[in-house]
């Protein structure tokens, strides 16, 4: 990166603005490659008492040393902003330096100000349009761009329009050796500032280059774990030696069975439970995360698992639900005593319904209502799954048929 010509000069204002007694005010000049912004240092002093070839005040005259100390803190500071611009977005202009030096710079319009709006705003929708998780998300975002922020540049938020593409990768490249995230964790965490500044564009306020325009979301593709039924079962009719693991395992397999989400399963009441036409019990509900509603028919599995919490409820919740956190570090454990060596999180039984439905013969538009999906699209991920072991079971059956004929 070339550097730019940058300097500072310190001047007497010429003409007949003296002052009354006598005194000349003392000017600044920021010159970087020939652009000049011109500022009042607010310090005045006698034209005899001040030495133009050095641009101070001479040494030994009445006030001198206050003087050139000033000059040298304004010297100084304008030295800093030069070099913070340079590093932040590779160039720096004499106004923006006179603008941040004199405190008129646009302080509101800083994308940590503006996160903070956003999210006292999201925390409103939270029970209604919106969950607490995924606002503790946005939280979680917010908090790791102050981090990048402070390591990266040292300071504490940043201009909108000092926010470039560059900078987006930056933060990219910090999430993923700093914080050991995932491409796709990373990526999450740029989808929600993109959101931040849809949301600051709706407020009306557009004088910043967009940097997503040229930054691409790019999200591998993973296969989705899923259990068969022989895992489901191994886990369901295992004997646990803690209470604990026992409720954790009652919850996955009503979620393997029903395809609610932890989230979804922790709010059920009985006020969820309703005889439907065809005179069998359904769970009935709006999804947390997107407000969609979802209807599943209630099996006897599911069914069974209600009652046994029938006489312990909390709070009018049917099933006895602890944090998310812990209820996937327990199905670590559970995995690892029932010989499965797959990556068991709660959102496993959720993805081991949706094959289970759709090895079935299960039509996916019906699978999708029952998910509560917005896009079939999302369900479609799911049979992509089952097309994987359609493929792997016809393998099977030609490695049979092919040792018949031999």
């Amino acid at each position: 990166m070339r550097r730019s010509t940058f300097k500072i000069l310190f001047y007497l204002k010429k003409g007949n603005l003296a002052k009354k007694n006598g005194n000349a005010a003392i000017m600044g000049r920021i010159t970087i490659d020939g652009q000049i912004a011109q500022f009042s240092t607010k310090l005045d002093i006698l034209p005899e008492h001040w030495n133009s070839d050095s641009g101070k005040a001479i040494i030994n005259t009445p006030n001198s040393s206050a003087i050139n100390k000033q000059l040298a803190n304004i010297k100084s500071s304008l030295t800093v902003f030069y070099n913070k611009q340079m590093t932040l977005v590779g160039y720096a202009t004499p106004d923006k330096l006179k603008r941040m030096l004199l405190g008129t710079e646009e302080k509101n319009h800083t994308i940590i100000s503006y996160f903070e709006k956003f999210n006292q705003q999201y925390k409103l929708q939270v029970g209604t349009t919106t969950t607490r998780t995924t606002y503790t998300k946005y939280e979680l975002t917010k908090k790791r761009l102050e981090e990048f922020l402070n390591k990266k540049y040292k300071i504490t938020d940043i201009q909108l329009k000092e926010i470039t593409t560059s900078t987006l990768q930056e933060f990219y490249l910090f999430l993923r050796k700093d914080h050991n995230s995932g491409n796709n964790n990373a990526m999450k965490n740029l989808q929600r500032l993109r959101s931040v500044f849809n949301y600051i564009k709706s407020t009306g306020y557009d004088d910043f280059n967009d940097p997503y325009l040229g930054f691409k979301m790019n999200f591998e593709k993973h296969a989705r774990n899923y259990l068969d039924q022989s895992e489901i079962d191994a886990i369901h009719h295992k004997i646990f030696a803690f209470d604990s693991l026992d409720r954790v395992r009652d919850i996955f397999i009503f979620s393997c069975y029903t395809g609610l989400s932890y989230s979804d399963i922790s709010d059920l009441t009985e006020d969820n439970i309703k005889l439907a036409f065809d005179d069998n019990l359904w769970i009935m509900g709006k999804r947390n995360k997107t407000g969609v509603k979802y209807n599943v028919r209630l099996f006897d599995t599911p069914l069974q698992i209600i009652e046994k919490y029938s006489n312990s409820r909390k709070n009018g919740k049917l099933l006895p639900c602890i944090s998310n956190q812990k209820t996937n570090e327990y199905l670590k454990n559970i995995a690892e005593l029932c010989g499965i060596k797959k990556n068991l999180t709660f959102h496993v039984a959720r993805h081991s319904f949706a094959t289970l439905c759709l090895t079935e013969g299960v039509p996916i538009e019906s699978v999708s209502k029952m998910l509560g999906h917005t896009d079939i699209k999302t369900t479609q991920i799911y049979a992509r799954i089952i097309d994987q072991k359609l493929s792997h079971d016809m393998d099977l059956l030609a490695q049979r048929l092919n040792k018949a004929k031999k």
